[in-house]
């Protein structure tokens, strides 16, 4: 398997893979990502080059989404000057599902994140989701803090806002990362 870096061409794929880790969580009395996700805020971030997709030949098993930005009121200050990079939008198709394929790309960002320089590979998952929290566990997160206002309009309640953090270093993930070769390609055109 291959990880590269997502072009607009992957837009439907990324909004169906959504709805379709949607309706699974459903189907498990979860309300995580019940709302569609605005399709021109992923495509941003898509042209950002900060989403990622794992293709199987000519298929995508899965994506991860590493920022440098941390999304607003979530981290303290002293912890927004320490180096690090923020998963955001880990799915993985349910044809893949069982292989282990998060936790390799949770590697492979803890990967990424320390060639970037990161000391911390950090993450927000969803409140209530406890399934996601030991998931996360698992994989050498540990868990930070909840923080429960500010997320919404109106400063309601964030429905997205337990924090997880590990020390961003090299893992085993075993995929050919093409996204290197990519940066280089896009750096080759816009110069």
């Amino acid at each position: 398997m291959i990880i590269e870096t997502a072009n607009p061409a992957d837009l439907d794929y990324l909004l169906a893979a959504r709805r379709e880790a949607a309706a699974w969580l459903s189907a498990r009395g979860i309300d995580q990502w019940s709302r569609d996700y605005p399709a021109d805020k992923l495509l941003a971030t898509i042209e950002d080059g900060v989403v990622f997709m794992l293709r199987d030949g000519t298929e995508t098993a899965g994506t991860i989404t590493l920022t440098p930005e941390a999304e607003d009121g979530l981290w303290t200050d002293a912890e927004l000057a320490e180096p690090a990079r923020y998963i955001n939008k880990l799915t993985v198709s349910r044809s893949y599902a069982g292989q282990d394929l998060g936790g390799r790309l949770l590697n492979w960002a803890g990967e990424r994140a320390a060639r970037d320089g990161a000391e911390w590979l950090r993450l927000d998952a969803w409140t209530t989701n406890e399934r996601l929290h030991r998931y996360y566990l698992d994989h050498g997160f540990s868990y930070v803090r909840t923080v429960r206002e500010g997320g919404a309009v109106n400063g309601g309640p964030r429905v997205s806002g337990w924090l997880a953090q590990r020390v961003a270093a090299p893992a085993e993930h075993g995929f050919t990362d093409q996204t290197m070769a990519d940066a280089d390609a896009l750096s080759d055109i816009t110069s």
